[in-house]
Parts: C-alpha cells; sequence; structure tokens
C-alpha cells in the first residue's frame, strides 16, 4: 500500500486535482492522505476546505502557510511558514511519493520541505510559462525539485528536458481539469441565475484576473481601471471571479468588490467551485482577464477568451484566444471581435491542444507502478544540447481527438 500526499492551496488547484483524487481513491493499493493550506482556510475566499470535506476527502494535515497581507514580504513571509509547516505534516503522515501542482508560492513551500526528507514529488503542469509572473520562477523551481513530471502538451515536455530532466522522468498526459468535463452536466440558466445572483437573458462576460506581479508597483491600478471602463462600454452583464492571495491579489479583489456594488449588472462569486465555473464558461458570451483557465479549459467550450497583458505570454493557446494589451480601447476591440457571430462558429471544431480528459488515468498509473527506488530519487543532469528530443511519455495523441464531444452547454444563445 502506497502512500500519495496531495498538497492542495486552494481553490485555484482543487478542481484541476479533482479527477486526479478520485482516481487515487479508487485504487485498493494507493492510501490518499490530502495536506491542505494555503486559501482553503480562508474566510474571504469561500473557506474552501469545506469543498474537499464535501465531496468525501479526508484532510490528513492542515498546514498554516497563508499572506498576513498581499505585499511583497507577506508572501515570502509565507513561503519559510509553509515549507516548516508541509515538513512537519510530511514527518506525520510519511507518504511515498508526493503531488504538487502548478506554479504557486505554496506548491513552492510544499515541494522544497519534501527535498531534506527523501519524499520523492511528482509535479503536474510544469513546463508552462507565465511570464508575467514571479509563478514562472517558483514553476521551474518545482520542476527541479520534482522527480516525475505529468505535463499537458509536448512543447511542455520538451522544455522541462531543456531544464535538465532525464526523459524517462516525463509524461504527457494532458490537463487533468480536462477530466471534470467528460461526466460535466451544466447547471441550468435559472440555476446558474440563482447562484450568481442576476438574470443571464443576455449571455454574460465571465471576468477572471489575476495580479500581474512582475509589473511595477501599483500597475495593478490603472490596469483595472482599464478593465473596468472596457467592461463597462460592452453592455454585457458581468460576473467575476476572485484572484487568488499573489501579491497585489486582495488590491485587485477590493477593487472589483467596489465595481460590483456600483454596476448594478455585475456579479462577484467568491467560490465558483468547478461545477458553477464550467456552467458559466457554458453559458457565457466571452472570458475576458489573465488566468490560465481561459487558456487550458474554455478551448473546450469554444468559448473566445480576451487574454489581456503579459501574465500568459508564453503558453500554448487555441484559437479562441485573442490576445490584447492593458489599453481600455484594445480590451474593448477584443470583446468585439470576441462577440462577433463569425468568430464563435469558427471555433466549434476548435481541438483543445491540452488534451482530451483522460490525464488522470495515466498519472495515477504512474503513481501505482513507479519502482520508489534509488534511480527514482537521485537525480541525474540530462544534457539536451545538440540531441532529439526522445519521451517516453504516456502521450494522448489527439489523432483520437474525434471521439471528443463538446461540453453541453446552458441554453442561450444571445
Amino acid at each position: 500500500m502506497r502512500t500519495i500526499a496531495v498538497a492542495t492551496a486552494g481553490r485555484s488547484d482543487y478542481g484541476i486535482y479533482l479527477p486526479v483524487l478520485r482516481e487515487i481513491d479508487r485504487q485498493p493499493d494507493l492510501r490518499l492522505s490530502v495536506v491542505a493550506g494555503g486559501m482553503h482556510f480562508t474566510p474571504e475566499f469561500g473557506v474552501t476546505v469545506l469543498s474537499l470535506e464535501h465531496d468525501g476527502f479526508d484532510v490528513a494535515e492542515r498546514v498554516e502557510v497563508r499572506a498576513t497581507s498581499d505585499s511583497p514580504v507577506a508572501v515570502a513571509e509565507a513561503i519559510g511558514l509553509g515549507i516548516a509547516g508541509f515538513a512537519q505534516a510530511y514527518a506525520r503522515c510519511r507518504p511515498d511519493l508526493l503531488v504538487v501542482l502548478g506554479d504557486r508560492y505554496e506548491m513552492h513551500a510544499a515541494a522544497l520541505a519534501a527535498l531534506p526528507l527523501g519524499i520523492p514529488t511528482a509535479h503536474i503542469h510544469g513546463g508552462e510559462l507565465a511570464e508575467g509572473a514571479i509563478a514562472d520562477a517558483l514553476r521551474h523551481c518545482i520542476t527541479k525539485l520534482s522527480h516525475l513530471h505529468f505535463v499537458s502538451t509536448e512543447t511542455y515536455a520538451r522544455r522541462i528536458v531543456q531544464l535538465g530532466e532525464e526523459p524517462w522522468r516525463v509524461f504527457v498526459t494532458g490537463a487533468p481539469s480536462l477530466d471534470n468535463l467528460r461526466t460535466f452536466e451544466p447547471l441550468s440558466r435559472a440555476e446558474v441565475e440563482a447562484r450568481v445572483g442576476m438574470t443571464l437573458e443576455t449571455a454574460p462576460l465571465l471576468v477572471t484576473y489575476r495580479p500581474v506581479s512582475l509589473e511595477p508597483a501599483g500597475a495593478e491600478l490603472w490596469q483595472m481601471a482599464e478593465l473596468f471602463a472596457a467592461l463597462r462600454d460592452s453592455g454585457r452583464p458581468l460576473v467575476f471571479t476572485l484572484p487568488n492571495t499573489d501579491a497585489g491579489g486582495l488590491a485587485i479583489a477590493e477593487m472589483i468588490g467596489a465595481f460590483v456594488e456600483r454596476e448594478p449588472g455585475a456579479r462577484l462569486v467568491a467560490n465558483a467551485g468547478t461545477t458553477l465555473y464550467f456552467s458559466l464558461m457554458s453559458c457565457a458570451a466571452a472570458m475576458v482577464g489573465n488566468s490560465s483557465s481561459g487558456l487550458i479549459e474554455a478551448a473546450s467550450f469554444g468559448l473566445p477568451v480576451v487574454n489581456i497583458g503579459s501574465r500568459q505570454s508564453g503558453r500554448v493557446r487555441a484559437d479562441n484566444v485573442i490576445d490584447v494589451n492593458y489599453d481600455r480601447y484594445a480590451i474593448a476591440g477584443g470583446i468585439r471581435r470576441a462577440l462577433e457571430p463569425p468568430f464563435r462558429d469558427r471555433l466549434r471544431e476548435m481541438l483543445n491542444p491540452y488534451g482530451r480528459g483522460v490525464a488522470a488515468q495515466d498519472i495515477v498509473h504512474v503513481l501505482r507502478t513507479v519502482p520508489l527506488d534509488a534511480r527514482l530519487l537521485h537525480k541525474r543532469f540530462f544534457d539536451a544540447a545538440g540531441g532529439e528530443f526522445s519521451s517516453h511519455a504516456v502521450v494522448n495523441s489527439l489523432k483520437d481527438a474525434q471521439q471528443w464531444v463538446m461540453p453541453p452547454r446552458v441554453p442561450n444563445d444571445n
């Protein structure tokens, strides 16, 4: 019986993890140990640890890793606090393998704490870029701390090998969040309206905006002012989600809250959860902001995305993404283009470059069967210079994509 510890920091990773957690839980020879910290226990972000428990997952360990404010110093202090907390948690639950995901500072703390304890670490969503945020550096640091890599595209697999990781450690599985779409049943429009608190006879804009931490200090003030001006001019209902607890995140959340109070056609959803968030994607006219979900999940809905600024620079994107700068007129132009019927019609047969929704099976198969031996734990630097990339990966070929069916939409063609 292998104990698989899964480090989770909040709603930003839980929906992605969910298919993997369920697949681990189904295996009779695996024991799941959920180690939760970060935003999961924060009232202003919905106390999302309750979602884990509602879905039937016991939280084995609770780690204090939360910034006291959204200042850079507070984030740095939280990283140190998280390293100590995760190390103590691992000493108690003694996992055979640790699973981490993405690029948040809490995940970096979780991976770094495992290093001196000799716990092999598996990283989901490595190799990607977020050039406008410190998350870009954190993701690559987590790659170097990890022993197995489950990546969403072959482009990202090549990048991990370029970072010196041995190819046999890299598995191209696709994005786990897309697994959720195979069983997704959208809420009815009436249910979405009740949860959001607004009628949606006109399809809304779904707005998800994150801090761009490598921009100059205070940049979020004018960025949000430009965004609000463009959104107000759209004439569409607006549904906002909250940013994460990155540096600058609380300031953005406060600005969104103030905007929503002033605008009768705008609503804020503090903790949408996977079902409501996907239902909003399926009924929205377009998505506006700079979230990775606009590049990864939105493509499966054929949803146009107006991607603002530099945060997602360098990521693989499908044809649904319209890149614009922070200027209100550029954002408004992107929204107009996204709302043009011919543009959306072209997206109906689009393939999602992030896979076809079977990532969890491949990830958990590796977690169950990989030998827990010295070869796994003792990493060697792989010099890819001058050599051909040869992956021993489980590649989900998009040649099978004709079997993929676009998720059902909430009835609303306006």
